[in-house]
Formats: C-alpha cells, structure tokens, sequence
C-alpha cells in the first residue's frame, strides 16, 4: 500500500489560529502528511490567539512524534520551494485560516509568497484548494473575490460552527469546521458529531 499524497496546509493572519490548529493535529495524528506554510502574519496570528511563539511550540501542540513523521515545513518567502511545482504530487491544499487578503491574491493570480503560489498551483492543477475565511461582515470586493475562486474550482468553507450538536465547549465548535474541513480534504477521521449522531 503506498503512502498517502501530502496536503498542502496554509496558515495566514485572518483570526481563527484554533482551527488551524487543531486541524493540523487532526491529520498529523492519523498518518497524513502534511506540507506547511505559514506567513508572517500567521505567525503573528498564532502567537496572539493560542501562545504558539515558533515552530517547537507548534510541535509540541501537535505532537513530536506526529510531527516528526508527517509535517515538512516550507518558508513562506521561498516561491522557488516544492509546493510552488505543479509537478509536485500533493493531494490537495487548505489555507486555515485564510485572510481577505490572501483570498484576493489567490483570486487574482498574483502570487506574491509560497501560500499563495501553491495556491495558484492547485487551481491550475485542477486540485482540491480548500479556503477558511473568518471575516465578517463581508463587503463586495471580499464576495466577488470569494465567487471567482469558486467558479475557479476552489471550495469557499466560512469558518461557520453549528450547534445542532448542543455544543458545551469551545472547542467543540472548532471541530464542527474542522470536520468539515477534513471531509473536504477526503482525510478519513471523525472528531465531530454528524446530522443525527446523539448530542456529546
């Protein structure tokens, strides 16, 4: 049986360092490789809303021997590096949380770092590109950016938690999305009650 495709997983500045998080640990743990790419912004991000300072810390959040087994970081300044090549053989990419910002970047075929290269990449590789936006409320510009990635072939998932589930707990509402999120990268773990389950 051969090994699973890598994912490319993007972190940026848009609020909601949890999801990505806990998303991370999510793939990490059940054996899906993991390419990482975080911005500066999302670094900054990390650090404010879950004390994450560096890399080590993110480590030690996911888990060392997770990590050491199936995350390869990428510096998000090197649009030279494997995640930039369509040759590359990846599964798909999600960017978590993904900024208003990175979206129009995305949207306009810009490229200016590795996320949203790699980015551009999966759109033009007909590949999964799964984004997390959190911005609310939403203006024109960031609506009319969000539908030219869809009719590009991306899969806009807001950042959007239900509570059908009779959530008790934050966390809680952070695996609502990320179950979601996975469904969509087709990463085979269930962290969340589906329509149906009974309540937690």
């Amino acid at each position: 049986m051969s090994a699973p495709l890598p994912i490319v997983m993007a972190i940026t500045g848009a609020s909601g360092a949890p999801y990505a998080v806990r998303l991370l640990h999510a793939m990490a743990n059940v054996g899906q490789p993991v390419w990482l790419i975080v911005s500066a912004h999302g670094w900054r991000l990390l650090q404010c809303e879950s004390g994450i300072d560096d890399l080590a810390s993110l480590r030690a959040k996911v888990g060392e021997d997770a990590w050491d087994a199936n995350v390869t970081v990428f510096d998000d300044n090197d649009r030279g590096a494997t995640p930039a090549s369509g040759s590359a053989k990846v599964k798909g990419m999600v960017i978590v949380p993904c900024s208003m910002g990175t979206i129009a970047s995305i949207a306009a075929g810009t490229s200016r770092s590795l996320v949203e290269r790699a980015a551009d990449v999966a759109l033009k590789e007909r590949r999964t590109l799964v984004v997390v936006p959190r911005e609310t409320p939403l203006s024109r510009i960031h609506l009319e950016n969000m539908l030219r990635l869809t009719d590009a072939g991306a899969v806009v998932l807001p950042a959007s938690p239900g509570f059908y589930h009779q959530p008790a707990r934050i966390d809680q509402l952070v695996d609502f999305v990320v179950q979601r999120i996975l469904d969509q990268l087709q990463v085979d773990v269930d962290i969340a009650p589906r329509w149906g389950d009974a309540p937690e």
